[in-house]
Order: structure tokens, then C-alpha cells, then sequence
């Protein structure tokens, strides 16, 4: 439900805008504009089948997916104890914590290797280039994402955090003080999942509550939750913000105002989710 409130709104919205720039006389190529960061031109008279093109998604899909189902089993525990030479003391690994973690990065490099050893006279001449990009482009959005977990802890921990939690405990109906609760701490930590994190930590036992005495399920919390959290992250020091800024070569007085209006988009579709369950009660 609150995919196609998004599809449809948010469509609808750029559908208007593209239509006025062009009207505007703005374009993609427009004559004296300076693109920056545009990809090289594609050779297509040597490309691999589109069956073969698409195979890694659908390996990188189940793989994850087998790895999720056999972990668990390969360790046998829900904690696993890491001892390494260099450490006093052993490292206790929650093994359910970091499933989903592990089950992507073995079905990521799995994914990898596939490319590599099918398509390697495509990509040897350019992968020391490309792989250089991966890294940079890696390392931008983990230090972007890094950052704000790191702001987000450091406002957590501050008087003001304690007066804006109990503002926001204030708000009586459940549903609607968990997307709110969760949204306006994602804009103060400028980031989606810092915000979540930090709402979850602070008050997932409040939500839980408040769920348990509406009979309210705790998947239709979840998703209102991760809903809420993309909404006032939007706010102009978000690591997603800067992080397209910078591979699309553009600034935020050029593009800040569309993002801006995009990503609340995302914030109603929470509220109209939340209206449909009222009215329907479907989960």
C-alpha cells in the first residue's frame, strides 16, 4: 500500500516538475551545461546474452537466501565465541545479530566471482579502474553512514534528547506516535537508519507497549517504523543526500529542493498506511 501511494505521488510529482523545466527550456543535455561525472559510452557489439546479464542477480538472490536458511546450522549456537591471538579476551558474536550481514556478503562476493570468471575478457582491461570507483564509492557512503551514527549517538546522550522523548511520548495514539517518534529523531540525526536505531533504543519498549495494550501486530509497527524513518532524514546533511549529490556532480542548490519534496512524499505515505490499517485492519 504505501509503495503504490509512492509510485503514484511521487511520480506524479516528477512528472510535473520534468514537464515544467522542459517548458523552461531546461534539459538533460542542454547546450553550454558542464556534466560531470558522466559514464564512459558502451561498446554494445561484444555484450554477454541478457540471460547471462542477469544471472548474478537471481545467484545473489538465492544465495542469500540458503545462506540465511544455513548459518544458523553451520554454528549450531545463537552466540559463537571468536578467540584471535591478539585479543585478551574472545569475541562474542550474536550469530541471529549478524545473519542478515553475512547471508548479503556471501551472496554479494559469490555474485562477484560469477562475473569474474564469466565475463572476464569484458571487464580485466578495466577492472584496477573500476575497482578503484567500488572502493571510493564504498568508503563515501560507509563514512557518510558512519558519521551520522556517530552525530546520532553523541545527540542521544544530551539533555535536550531527554526534553524532545518526552515531548514526543506525549502523543496518544500508538501507530502514529512510533512514525512520528521515529521521523523526527531521523532529522535530528540526519539519517534514516541512525534514526531508527536510536527511536528503537530509546523507546522500543514504549512502542511494544502501547502495541501490545491496541492489539495493534508488531509487523504493523515494524513497517511504520521503517517507513517513518525515510522521512525527515531528508534534511541537507543526510549521508544518502550527499552521497547522490556527489556521484550525480550535482550541488544542493541544484537539486535540494526535488529531494526534498520526494522524501516527503515518503513521509505522508506513512500516515496513509496507517489510515488504511485503521480502515481495513489488514496486516
Amino acid at each position: 500500500v504505501g509503495t503504490i501511494f509512492i509510485i503514484i505521488v511521487g511520480l506524479s510529482y516528477l512528472t510535473w516538475r520534468y514537464r515544467s523545466l522542459t517548458k523552461a527550456g531546461q534539459g538533460y543535455a542542454q547546450e553550454g551545461v558542464k556534466l560531470i561525472n558522466e559514464p564512459e559510452p558502451i561498446d554494445t557489439a561484444n555484450l554477454p546474452s541478457p540471460i547471462l546479464s542477469i544471472t548474478p542477480l537471481f545467484l545473489i538472490g538465492i544465495i542469500n537466501l540458503i545462506a540465511t536458511h544455513y548459518i544458523p546450522k553451520l554454528y549450531g549456537a545463537a552466540t559463537y565465541t571468536l578467540s584471535l591471538p591478539a585479543l585478551d579476551k574472545p569475541i562474542e558474536i550474536d550469530v541471529p545479530k549478524t545473519l542478515a550481514i553475512w547471508a548479503v556478503e556471501i551472496a554479494l562476493f559469490l555474485g562477484i566471482l560469477f562475473i569474474i570468471i564469466t565475463a572476464w575478457k569484458t571487464i580485466r582491461e578495466k577492472i584496477t579502474e573500476g575497482s578503484k570507483t567500488a572502493v571510493a564509492g564504498a568508503m563515501l557512503a560507509g563514512l557518510n553512514t558512519a558519521s551520522e551514527y556517530g552525530f546520532g549517538v553523541i545527540i542521544a546522550a544530551l539533555a535536550g534528547f531527554a526534553v524532545i522523548k518526552g515531548l514526543l511520548a506525549g502523543i496518544p495514539n500508538p501507530l502514529v506516535n512510533a512514525a512520528v517518534s521515529t521521523t523526527t529523531l531521523a532529522g535530528v540525526t540526519g539519517s534514516a537508519s541512525g534514526g531508527m536505531v536510536i527511536a528503537l533504543g530509546a523507546l522500543g519498549e514504549t512502542f511494544k507497549q502501547m502495541a501490545t495494550q491496541a492489539g495493534i501486530p508488531f509487523e504493523v509497527m515494524h513497517r511504520v517504523i521503517a517507513m517513518a524513518s525515510g522521512g525527515m532524514d531528508t534534511l541537507p546533511h543526510n549521508g544518502a543526500v550527499i552521497t547522490v549529490l556527489a556521484v550525480t556532480g550535482l550541488t544542493h542548490r541544484e537539486s535540494y529542493r526535488d529531494i526534498f519534496a520526494v522524501t516527503c512524499i515518503k513521509t505522508l505515505a506513512v500516515f496513509f498506511v496507517i489510515a488504511f490499517y485503521y480502515m481495513t485492519g489488514l496486516v
